[in-house]
């Protein structure tokens, strides 16, 4: 058992701060050597909403920021709030007296001077411990596919195709409940929200040497402003390997529910995932000249009898796994996106925003 025990405050009350909130109460029945956790507090904007979160899902106190600051027993924060206050929250907490770790949700920041300001209030804070939240990196199955990629088996990359798509945007009803989505990249929009991850497991399995080369954007409803981006496809080179690919993220694609896939070419095989099954990936080996199918089920560490290792995991049980090495820093062969990842995926994002205005400028011109 972890000695330290585990003060946690949200700032935040909506939608995935009930995830959090879930995957910290989960803790307990996975590992057997889960740290002791005590939700102290919920900050968030609205006085009632946090008020209902913290008496629900056991929170000590609800307060406002200036207040959440000032509570010097809080070990643990985490920023669960809108996107665009991501870096505000994190410029306001990051010198509190006992802090010692800080969970994320990307993006991290909105723009090259937030991205700036972060840089610099990192090297003034070296103690502090930050993850960001990319959980497709905890997903049983991508830490399989990863580790076989690291591996060397497959050789040289070549090029890759991944996609993120949703359709919950084709409805105007659901459009009109996420009007702050809507806003341009690299603030909102289907690049910033679903590709983002996507650039997060690309940067994991090859690197930081990835740059965006151009970009398409698609989508066009009356009630929605143009520059809102609701599906687009960019184009990546990877310096380090000369691989090539693309990359799409989308709100309208219909049919898909909540789809992502992800295809990687290299010299001697290749890898593919796809959501419509989670539990198994498929590789190729130029050797055998055959496709092979590995099932992956919960193959966490540390083991547990709950569930056995075969049982498959979830949405859910990656977030739970994220939470665990986040406060235990355990299992070494974690992927684990630190604030350098997180502002490495949030460069190509803002890049990924220019490309997306000069295909807009260059289309309304009619070229």
């Amino acid at each position: 058992m972890n000695q330290e025990k585990i003060i946690v405050g949200f700032i935040g009350s909506g939608g995935i701060a009930r995830s959090h909130a879930y995957s910290l109460n989960s803790l307990q029945y996975f590992y057997d050597d889960a740290p002791e956790i005590e939700l102290d507090a919920v900050c968030s904007a609205t006085k009632r909403k946090r008020e209902s979160f913290a008496t629900r899902y056991g929170f000590i106190k609800s307060c406002d920021l200036e207040e959440f600051v000032a509570d010097n027993k809080i070990n643990t924060v985490f920023i669960l709030s809108p996107n665009k206050v991501h870096y505000e929250h994190l410029k306001a907490i990051i010198g509190m007296t006992g802090l010692k770790r800080i969970y994320l949700e990307k993006p991290v920041c909105s723009g090259l001077e937030e991205e700036k300001d972060i840089t610099a209030l990192i090297k003034k804070h070296p103690d502090i411990k930050i993850q960001v939240g990319f959980q497709f990196l905890f997903s049983a199955t991508v830490r399989e596919m990863l580790g076989l990629w690291k591996s060397g088996k497959l050789g040289q990359p070549l090029h890759f195709d991944l996609k993120y798509w949703h359709s919950d945007y084709l409805r105007k009803e659901y459009r009109d409940r996420r009007q702050s989505r809507l806003t341009p990249a690299p603030e909102g929009g289907a690049m910033a929200d679903l590709g983002s991850h996507s650039l997060s497991l690309l940067i994991a399995f090859l690197g930081k040497g990835l740059r965006i080369t151009g970009a398409l954007q698609g989508g066009h409803f009356t009630d929605v402003r143009e520059d809102s981006d609701l599906f687009s496809l960019i184009s990546v080179y990877d310096d380090i390997s000369g691989a090539v690919g693309t990359l799409s993220a989308s709100r309208i694609s219909s049919g898909t529910g909540d789809y992502f896939s992800v295809e990687l070419y290299a010299q001697e095989g290749a890898l593919r995932y796809s959501s419509s099954s989670p539990d198994s990936f498929e590789f190729y080996r130029e050797e055998s000249g055959t496709w092979n199918r590995r099932m992956v089920g919960s193959n966490y560490k540390s083991v547990s009898s709950f569930p056995s290792a075969h049982v498959p995991p979830g949405w859910l049980r990656s977030m739970i796994h994220a939470h665990y090495v986040f406060l235990t820093g355990k299992d070494d062969n974690e992927f684990v996106p630190d604030i350098e990842h997180g502002l490495a995926v949030q460069r190509l994002v803002t890049l990924t925003a220019k490309y997306l205005k000069t295909f807009r400028e260059s289309a309304a011109k009619g070229h």
